[in-house]
């Protein structure tokens, strides 16, 4: 599973085309993470930062969030990535890691059953190490975190050894910020 979401991580630029939906891709850069104290280069390079995570613990809840914020509780970290719950179609909730260099979500062939999606296409996608491969993809109603919420999107289907990602499609519409404890999403 790691190996498969390490492949989508930061270092790859990832990509689908669907027939009569264009959609572009862009590079994201990797957010500071309070708890390990470092970003990821565009190069795959740890940097270090120190002095810039010197913050107070924020508790875990919208409560005392400024108003339109939207905070989700970090459940646990995979690697150090955060694992968060993401609402998909108003009703059914997963853990997803965060992928700030994910171009897209992916949900695995299992979330995809269960959610009933409808397959629109299929996608190329180019991994780190420049494999190219081709997964369905799939028409979401819409994709919630603690409020925050997008509006039909395309997510890439994967096999059940993959893991969900949250990847910039929903990230994009946000500026984000990670803390020790919780994500907070500030809309745009």
């Amino acid at each position: 599973m790691k190996v498969f979401r390490r492949l989508l991580a930061i270092t790859g630029v990832t990509t689908f085309t669907l027939p009569a939906i264009a959609l572009m891709s862009w590079s994201v850069p990797t957010w500071a993470q309070d708890d390990a104290c470092y970003m990821v280069n565009s190069s795959g390079q740890r940097v270090n930062l120190g002095k810039l995570c010197q913050r107070p613990s924020v508790q875990p809840s919208n409560s005392g969030a400024p108003a339109g914020v939207f905070r989700a509780r970090i459940k646990r970290r995979d690697g150090g990535t955060p694992v968060i719950d993401v609402k998909f179609n108003g009703n059914q909730t997963y853990e997803m890691l965060v992928d700030t260099g994910a171009t897209g979500t992916l949900v695995t062939k299992s979330m995809a059953q269960s959610l009933n999606l409808p397959i629109v296409g299929a996608g190329r996608f180019t991994l780190a190490d420049g494999r190219t491969i081709t997964m369905p993809v799939g028409l979401l109603n819409s994709l919630s975190v603690s409020g925050a919420t997008i509006r039909n999107v395309n997510v890439a289907i994967a096999g059940d050894y993959a893991e969900g990602l949250l990847g910039s499609d929903f990230l994009s519409n946000y500026d984000v910020k990670i803390k020790r404890d919780v994500i907070e999403f500030y809309p745009r």
